[in-house]
Order: C-alpha cells, then structure tokens, then sequence
C-alpha cells in the first residue's frame, strides 16, 4: 500500500511483497531456500503440529514438472478436479467485484482481450511454468486436517513471501496447481493421503515484464476493523 509507511525493515519486507509474475534465469541456490523455509517454519501452528509439507524444484526437476502439468493443461485434463474450492460458488460482493478487477487489469497489460481464449490458455499455461521463476514449491498438507492447521499454512506461506523480501527475492503463491491434483501427485509421487495445496514461485523479478506493473489495491484497516476501547476511536470503522 503507497500510502502507508514502513516504521521497520520487517514492515518494508511485508509492504514491498507482491505476487510476482515474470522472473530473471537468475538461479537461487538451494542453501538460500532451504534457509527461507526453516525461517518460515517459524509459523504458530495450534499445539505446534506444524502441517506443512513443501516439494521444492529447480533445475532440471522443474523442468520436467512445469512440461507435464502445462501438456495435462493443454489435453484437458481434470478440469474440475479441485479437491478443495478456493472459492465459494457463486462468488458474492464485495469479494466478485475485486476479483474481477484485478483479472481484467492483469489481462490488460498482457494485452489479453476479452473473449481471447488462446491468449487466456497461454497465460495459465505461463501460470503452470511459475512464470519462469528459477525455483518452484508444491506445497501439501495431510488431508486429514482440519480449517485449523489450514490457517497455520497460510501464515507458513507467508513468512516465506516475506524471508523472500528481505534476501531481495520476490514470489508468488499460486493456487492453479491445485486445479490439477492427480496430475501433480503423479509427477512428483504424492501419496494419495496428502492434499495439494498450492504452488509457489520464487526468484528476481523481471522488471521488463509486463504483468509486473500490476499495482493491487488494499482496503484500510478502518473499513475492516471495529476499534474498542481506545478512547476517541470507540466504533471506528463501522
């Protein structure tokens, strides 16, 4: 958010995370990741059952993972084979109208009209090349767990976004790969018991690609928030 002030080195990192959509060949070692991860791990997890489990690919492992699941893509494979929704069907304000914006101003600076389904088709399949990010995540969770520990993972995600930053890497999670999960679970041999959760890239950001100036939009904590107790802030925000 422009508008608000990092006060700390850790507030800058969080501020200046953004989904990332186009990377540098730059490699990223596996020391460094491995590094992000054990800071990531750091996550609260209720009674510390710490539910993540992480697939991490570089190289020629990527490779091979981003050819499969983009030709399963391609073939029409499991397209309605999401294990668990990410979203609530029929989407509902405010939620569609924010969803839709940030859709249609990703698409227009690809140059992707509406009604262009080759064009739409090329970028999921950009999507399932962690749109050339040099290290790429899958991240699963035993299917047994509850909304609980599915909370702890997305805090898990988080703090890698943000020990990204802070090494002066960028990411983004992606959610398409769970689109895909027989696909997945046989490329890269996860048992049946486990759910995917998402993917995640990570690298340097192009900065000459044209989806990286995409600006997201935030709504302050004043419209999201009711403050209590805080003398002349009492019921602001609703």
């Amino acid at each position: 958010m422009a508008d608000v002030t990092a006060m700390n080195e850790t507030e800058a990192a969080i501020l200046s995370r953004r989904s990332v959509r186009g990377y540098l060949p730059r490699p990223v070692p596996q020391d460094t990741v491995e590094h992000l991860l054990d800071v990531a791990a750091r996550a609260p997890s209720g009674t510390n059952m710490q539910p993540w489990r992480v697939i991490a690919l570089a190289g020629d492992a990527l490779a091979r993972f981003c050819a499969g699941v983009s030709d399963a893509f391609l073939s029409g494979a499991e397209t309605d084979a999401i294990e668990r929704a990410y979203y609530p069907r029929p989407l509902h304000e405010p939620y569609l109208s924010r969803r839709r914006k940030i859709g249609w101003d990703l698409y227009g600076l690809l140059g992707i009209a509406r009604g262009e389904k080759e064009k739409m088709r090329a970028h999921v399949v950009r999507n399932l090349q962690y749109f050339g990010a040099p290290v790429g995540l899958i991240c699963t969770i035993d299917r047994r767990m509850e909304i609980g520990s599915w909370i702890d993972y997305g805090m898990f995600l988080e703090n890698i976004s943000i020990a990204a930053r802070a090494r002066g890497l960028d990411s983004c999670a992606m959610a398409v790969f769970a689109e895909f999960p027989g696909t997945v679970r046989a490329l890269l041999d996860i048992p049946e018991d486990e759910t995917i959760v998402c993917g995640m890239a990570i690298g340097y950001e192009d900065k000459t690609a044209p989806a990286n100036a995409l600006e997201t939009e935030r709504v302050r904590a004043a419209a999201f928030t009711r403050f209590l107790g805080f003398g002349g802030m009492e019921e602001k925000g609703r």
